[in-house]
């Protein structure tokens, strides 16, 4: 078995378990655990996708005083640094209603005005 296979399935277990002492733990953690991912991925994806702009528009603006090849590979990475900055937008933006939702139904009242991050 290769070591790729092996740490795939360790990381499989290792969430399965974390999922089981979740679940086992009654809604209250699980309200809390929905509360604390919503601010990581507030504070996360705010951060990052800044950063991947700036790197995006820095990888082009160098890329663009090269050679050809290099040009091409810099307009590559830069495209993907947008697309995932873009991404992580949109994960910021909807983090708040998607947990607000799942929240809704586990008997926990948010209270700030609807926003479960705050």
């Amino acid at each position: 078995m290769s070591y790729m296979k092996l740490g795939k399935y360790l990381l499989m277990t290792i969430m399965v378990l974390n999922l089981l002492s979740i679940s086992f733990a009654g809604s209250s953690n699980i309200a809390s655990a929905l509360k604390q991912l919503c601010n990581d991925a507030q504070l996360f994806m705010g951060v990052a996708a800044m950063v991947l702009i700036v790197l995006a528009g820095t990888t082009y603006a160098i890329g663009q005083v090269m050679g050809a090849e290099t040009r091409a590979r810099a307009s590559v990475w830069a495209t993907a640094m947008l697309t995932g900055a873009i991404i992580g937008i949109i994960i910021y933006l909807l983090a708040p209603p998607l947990i607000g939702t799942l929240l809704s139904g586990t008997g926990v009242s948010v209270t700030t005005g609807g926003n479960p991050c705050a």
